[in-house]
């Protein structure tokens, strides 16, 4: 078979996507050579995600930069088939079937990235064949502490009071990827360092930041030790901090808020939109309104908003503000990295009257209407004030749409 010149993925620009130069007869050395540069140019973008997304007529490879995928490569259909069962080769899954979808490791040598932590595969059958994601997690020394995290100062103090306490219950909440588990590790980072002698327990699916000094155990899908059994053993273990990867189902729950009844400090996540869906979420699994009240200390809800890129963004003459504009450093998106925008509720008295009345989500939020709560998107508003993002960015995020499509240089 000829050897066939490989295009130069290390020029790829997102902004300018090339159809490859691979051709039909393209050899098993060739694959492997495409899959390594395209994992190296993803490590080298900064890419949270590789898609490998099969279509009727070619492979469309995807990086996942600052939150918005962006097309990098596009490959011949001849080649989709051979793509996917090198990267199945490289997470450790059978290759023979194709009909199932199967979860792995890619050994983080491979990589020969000393950034890299961890890197999860993902494959799912489709009409059009075998659809494939590598998660790439990265070592963040950036990242580690948690007055690094850039939360405003009253929920950086208001974190902090809480880590402080023995008993009681933290939720998260937020979409995948927006920086829970980041926020998590800081907590428990904050507590190992100044609370020490402490026993810090874990149950993680998966554990997806090791950190020394804590007892860490990942949870198998589909084995016998789910989420609940391992808690309920646990806590015949004498924990006094533990952190459970999210809260999944009404079972899960029960044990969790037991546990933060009875002198544990207990903090997880969960999938809600806002901090009273969260609340309301708990009292759905069948938790007694009393057992809130009594347990949950407090619901952080967070996000993460794409910055403007710092080399090209321009500065708006009419509002002071900064737009996007794009440049090669950036990949022409006109946004570079993301920071952190977030809201907390902490129960107090009128909260937790509203609660045990059972009111519904309408009451909750009026209520934290009324005391003034600083929701995401006024946080987020002292970012697009210092030039760090823009109104649009920041509307999008918060799931605002406008129908002004000026108004992306204007504070709402």
């Amino acid at each position: 078979m000829p050897n066939l010149t490989k295009p130069n993925h290390g020029n790829m620009s997102v902004s300018d996507c090339k159809s490859s130069s691979y051709g039909t007869k393209t050899d098993a050395r060739d694959v492997v050579s495409l899959v390594d540069d395209l994992l190296k140019k993803a490590v080298e973008s900064d890419a949270s995600d590789v898609h490998f997304e099969p279509t009727g007529s070619e492979l469309v490879v995807k990086f996942r930069l600052d939150g918005a995928l962006n097309t990098v490569e596009k490959l011949p259909k001849s080649l989709s088939g051979n793509v996917i069962a090198r990267l199945k080769v490289l997470g450790g899954l059978l290759t023979y079937r194709n009909d199932i979808p199967q979860e792995g490791r890619i050994e983080v040598s491979k990589t020969q990235n000393d950034r890299v932590m961890d890197q999860r595969l993902a494959v799912f059958p489709t009409i059009h064949g075998q659809r494939a994601v590598v998660r790439l997690f990265y070592k963040n020394r950036e990242l580690m502490e948690l007055g690094q995290l850039g939360f405003s100062n009253d929920i950086y103090t208001a974190l902090k009071k809480i880590a402080a306490k023995n008993q009681g219950v933290l939720l998260l909440t937020g979409p995948a990827g927006s920086g829970k588990s980041t926020t998590l590790a800081a907590l428990l980072r904050h507590i190992l360092k100044g609370f020490s002698g402490k026993s810090i327990v874990t149950l993680e699916d998966p554990v997806e930041i090791r950190i020394e000094g804590i007892t860490q155990t990942q949870i198998t899908p589909h084995g016998q030790m789910t989420f609940p059994t391992a808690l309920r053993s646990l806590l015949r273990q004498d924990p006094q901090i533990l952190m459970i990867g999210e809260i999944r189902d009404a079972e899960t729950a029960k044990i969790a808020i037991e546990a933060g009844l009875t002198g544990h400090l207990l903090m997880s996540t969960m999938h809600s939109g806002t901090p009273a869906g969260a609340l309301l979420r708990l009292l759905e699994m069948g938790i007694e309104p009393y057992q809130v009240t009594s347990s949950v200390s407090a619901v952080l809800n967070q996000r993460l908003i794409r910055k403007l890129c710092k080399k090209c963004r321009r500065k708006i003459d009419k509002t002071g503000l900064f737009e996007a504009v794009g440049c090669d450093d950036c990949f022409n998106t006109g946004f570079k990295g993301r920071v952190l925008i977030a809201e907390m509720v902490q129960l107090d008295g009128h909260l937790r009257k509203a609660i045990l009345a059972k009111s519904d989500l309408d009451q909750l939020e009026a209520i934290l209407k009324s005391k003034g709560h600083t929701n995401m998107l006024e946080d987020g508003k002292r970012l697009v004030s210092e030039g760090i993002t823009t109104q649009d960015e920041l509307n999008k995020v918060c799931g605002i749409i406008s129908d002004d499509p000026s108004a992306s240089g204007e504070m709402l």
